[in-house]
């Protein structure tokens, strides 16, 4: 498995003033050991450090100061949120954990999961209870040996009522039962009269480890007598950019005029991934596809991702070379979805089909309790890693994915009634996205209504854009 420590540190300098005290590792031990680590790495790292007070450089004049604000923190969580600046508006991406095996996993694709994604929506009328919705089920996971299809629709997780405050802790079980519903319309347009019906009939759900191939549909639509391709993309993971560029290898041979991408699922991932896309989609073989700007005391490094013509092993980039390309994203989409679209807009024509975006264009790292903060030389005592936004990205001409997210060109929200069967050209995304292709069509064109929430929100980390 690739380390996901994937910044050259090595290259960073590890001269920085972290105040006058001297540091008595062999004073601290246990939990402060770890909270020590904590206050370090964000203290090198942290994108937003110079907004933080208590991790300037001159923050403590004594060892016994700096020992003494540590003892202020129960726990090495509670120090690391103290750090986070202006959490609801600004940071609200960094995370730290207590098990940086599962985070790693996580990255490679690899999760404990029962293989279906759901969105939430408000009951009619509720401002807390709500239903949810089967948006995607996994191949060859347990949910796709069940019942269980797309656009289902459930009110109850084992007999309980759904709301806000209680889908964590049921999502989180390792095996649930999905109380089915019927959603009723009530034979009006208007969501505002709809209504949901218990039924009867329930689907158990069991969690197993899973490696999700993130390339989830690909098709060649013929549309106006041209080939159109399409690809539902629901993740940047490095380990499956060969069967990526496979499959715009087929795209390629296949002679496509049009794309469609579908990144209404995807939380993001690895910044070499999106670069590489781009340069699939696009052809281009250099220039700057985004870059990457760190906190003050790293400005050193800050660093230009490049379209290129090879992969990360050495194998080349199959490239379809168009000049515009059509996006499907919506609240679901962040990060490095984002920053394709923010990224080729400075190259090509980008039509966004969708809703708005989440509005994320920081980078992160994980960060390990190491005397250079990389996986090797991890402190072998905890498993607690963290995952700062350490760099923003930027386009070419040095424009940030707005913090309120991108706005689509064509606005349509999948419709609660009719989610459509993915990849099917009467999918109501997909049928919008061939009719904006087929005759230019970018009016506004508001459909159903957006979640509350989706299942995806739940599992730490799932909006990560990270450095490799």
């Amino acid at each position: 498995m690739k380390s996901i420590f994937k910044l050259l540190l090595l290259t960073f300098v590890f001269s920085l003033n972290f105040g006058c005290f001297e540091d008595d590792d062999d004073s601290i031990s246990g939990i402060t050991d770890i909270k020590n680590f904590v206050w370090k790495a964000m203290n090198f790292a942290y994108l937003y450090k110079d907004n933080s007070p208590n991790l300037a450089n001159d923050r403590f004049t004594l060892d016994s100061d700096y020992k003494s604000f540590l003892n202020i923190y129960n726990s090495p969580e509670n120090l690391f949120e103290s750090l986070i600046y202006d959490r609801e508006n600004v940071d609200r991406f960094s995370w730290i954990t207590s098990d940086y095996i599962a985070l790693e996993q996580q990255f490679s694709g690899v999760t404990k999961t029962n293989g279906a994604e759901f969105n939430f929506y408000y009951i009619p009328g509720s401002t807390s209870e709500v239903y949810g919705v089967v948006r995607l089920i996994q191949p060859n996971s347990n949910a796709s040996n069940t019942a269980l299809i797309r656009g289902q629709v459930f009110n109850k997780i084992d007999g309980i009522t759904l709301t806000e405050d209680n889908l964590r802790m049921l999502l989180n079980s390792e095996t649930y039962t999905l109380n089915l519903a019927t959603y009723n319309t009530n034979g009006t347009d208007a969501p505002e009269d709809d209504s949901l019906i218990d039924g009867t009939e329930t689907i158990a759900l069991t969690k197993t480890v899973y490696s999700e191939n993130p390339i989830f549909k690909t098709e060649v639509i013929t549309s106006n007598n041209e080939k159109v391709g399409y690809i539902m993309y629901n993740g940047f993971v490095s380990d499956y950019d060969a069967q990526l560029n496979a499959a715009f290898g087929e795209f390629q041979a296949q002679n496509i005029q049009s794309l469609i991408l579908d990144l209404r699922y995807n939380p993001g991932g690895s910044v070499n991934s999106a670069a590489a896309l781009g340069s699939m989609i696009t052809g281009l073989s250099s220039g700057v596809f985004a870059k990457l700007q760190y906190n003050s005391d790293l400005q050193s490094n800050n660093t230009d991702y490049s379209f290129r013509s090879t992969l990360s092993e050495g194998n080349s980039i199959n490239s379809v070379g168009l000049d515009k390309v059509y996006v499907i994203a919506t609240g679901s989409s962040a990060s490095a979805s984002e920053m394709i679209i923010n990224s080729l807009k400075s190259y090509i024509d980008v039509v966004q089909i969708g809703t708005n975006t989440v509005g994320k264009s920081q980078a992160s790292i994980t960060l390990y309790d190491s005397p250079n903060f990389q996986r090797q030389g991890a402190n072998p005592g905890h498993l607690y890693a963290l995952q700062p936004l350490v760099a923003i990205t930027v386009n070419k001409d040095n424009q940030a994915v707005p913090s309120t997210g991108m706005i689509p060109t064509v606005e349509v929200n999948e419709n609660v009634s009719n989610y459509g069967v993915l990849g099917d050209i009467n999918e109501p995304l997909l049928a919008a996205a061939l009719a904006a292709y087929q005759t230019g069509r970018f009016t506004i064109d508001v459909q159903g209504i957006s979640p509350v929430i989706d299942s995806n929100s739940f599992i730490p980390h799932s909006q990560e854009m990270y450095i490799d």
